[in-house]
């Protein structure tokens, strides 16, 4: 059975092309040809991986509209193309895979999720940074160049869940200043002082206990934090199985329940716009958030804009949105739906 998950992992998981980049509404599957019958069983399977982005559910409840979407999610394309990727294994071997990679349209998926009743995980996301340190008996230390296909495995599924991962870039100076002590102890507190991003960080320290590996996860994400341990045979199925928790954690606390979805109206003043430039990144910020769904002039005076957004969703995940960013800072004289801009 291991062999048979395993295989599963190294050849049906999709790959972001970036890390931190993860495309919403796309799937990708691994495929035999580049044929009709091989691109017709596969798109469905990369319509299921993008209702699994969209919503942070690992399974997706059956339902008859489920069921229709799925039967004529070739409709639901927008393009398709393929690719070549190298997939590295436990043995150090290369293997080159065919993969399907399908587009799909963005307001007819939004309206599948809704008929089927999912939540939608909110698609401001901020990459979560990730530190493995691994004890050999000998030392520690922060992923080791020998398990790289665990940690390609581990991006696979990030990008499957749309979980935005990164990993921390250091050169040898300035990783001889880290106190891998206090890495492996699991504080995250130290690393955000280093520099390390507090609104997503995640300290994994594995090493081999008898036939298994165990791991300890400690998580930070937007002023959350979390801890658990697992272990496995494989480290790399380990990890999968903590990648798969923490998705789900984070995806948890930031969802928007089916019955809070919906059409709303939020009136919005903006001051500090005293310049065109600050107008038109404030409007253009407001437009990329996917809890708007249209921006209305009302008025302005010197130096402050009044906006009405049109929303998707309760208003209450308005301020929740902004204190995510860095754009918007809720005014000085604490008036509900007051906000300063920041340059």
């Amino acid at each position: 059975m291991k062999k048979l998950l395993l295989t599963f992992i190294t050849l049906n998981l999709s790959v972001a092309e970036a890390i931190a980049d993860v495309h919403l509404y796309s799937g990708e599957v691994v495929v035999a040809t580049q044929g009709e019958a091989d691109r017709s069983e596969a798109i469905p399977e990369a319509l299921i991986q993008v209702l699994q982005k969209l919503s942070g559910q690992r399974e997706m409840p059956f339902s008859p509209a489920l069921g229709e979407a799925l039967d004529n999610a070739d409709r639901l394309l927008r393009s398709f193309r393929y690719k070549n990727v190298e997939r590295a294994s436990p043995d150090g071997a290369v293997t080159l895979e065919l993969r399907l990679v399908a587009q799909f349209m963005q307001s007819e998926v939004d309206k599948i999720v809704q008929q089927i009743g999912l939540p939608r995980w909110q698609q401001e996301r901020p990459a979560v940074q990730i530190w493995v340190v691994i004890d050999n008996g000998r030392e520690r230390e922060l992923k080791p160049f020998e398990f790289g296909y665990a940690w390609q495995s581990m991006e696979d599924i990030a990008a499957m869940r749309g979980l935005p991962v990164s990993w921390p870039e250091l050169d040898d100076e300035e990783a001889q200043l880290v106190d891998m002590r206090l890495v492996w102890g699991g504080f995250t507190d130290y690393l955000v002082e280093r520099g390390a991003p507090a609104d997503g960080l995640v300290i994994i320290a594995a090493r081999r206990e008898g036939p298994k590996w165990a791991l300890r996860w400690n998580l930070l994400s937007t002023g959350q934090s979390w801890s658990w341990r697992n272990s496995d045979q494989e480290l790399m199925f380990a990890l999968a199985q903590g990648i798969h928790q923490m998705t789900d954690q984070i995806a948890a606390g930031n969802t928007i329940s089916a019955s809070e979805q919906g059409p709303w109206t939020v009136d919005v003043t903006i001051a500090e716009l005293n310049r065109a430039e600050d107008y038109a990144t404030c409007l253009e910020y407001l437009k990329n958030l996917s809890l708007v769904t249209a921006v209305e002039i009302l008025g302005a005076d010197p130096g402050r804009v009044h906006f009405r957004l049109q929303l998707n969703a309760s208003s209450e995940y308005l301020s929740e949105a902004f204190n995510r960013g860095s754009v918007l800072l809720p005014s000085r004289a604490g008036k509900e739906y007051e906000y300063e801009f920041l340059r």
